[in-house]
């Protein structure tokens, strides 16, 4: 059994107890939270596609831990113009492990 869901504009694939990296979202560690945009569920061979989400299906995930990804360097170079830009980046993402399929019938 998986599920493929979306969170802010990207697409997951997750299945119950697996922990996922996803964008930084606020909400306290150790709380649950649901996500309600269920694209598409497998489950034991059948195959059922949301137009564009799945009614009546929903994803429970606890948040584990918040954190950052390692520092990312972005350097700007133009050859004999004396100019150099060094820039970094840490990006902010929460990981979250999925706890149940929720289905309303």
């Amino acid at each position: 059994m998986y599920i493929v869901f979306e969170k802010d504009g990207f697409q997951y694939v997750a299945d119950k107890g697996d922990v996922l990296k996803l964008q930084k979202i606020d909400v306290p560690e150790g709380e649950k939270i649901i996500f309600d945009k269920v694209l598409l569920l497998k489950d034991n061979g059948n195959v059922e596609i949301g137009k564009p989400y799945i009614e009546g299906v929903k994803l429970e995930a606890e948040v584990v831990e918040h954190g950052h990804d390692p520092t990312i360097i972005v350097y700007k170079y133009k050859r004999r113009k004396n100019y150099r830009r060094k820039k970094g980046h840490r990006q902010l993402y929460t990981r979250v492990k999925i706890t149940n399929i929720l289905r309303e019938e």
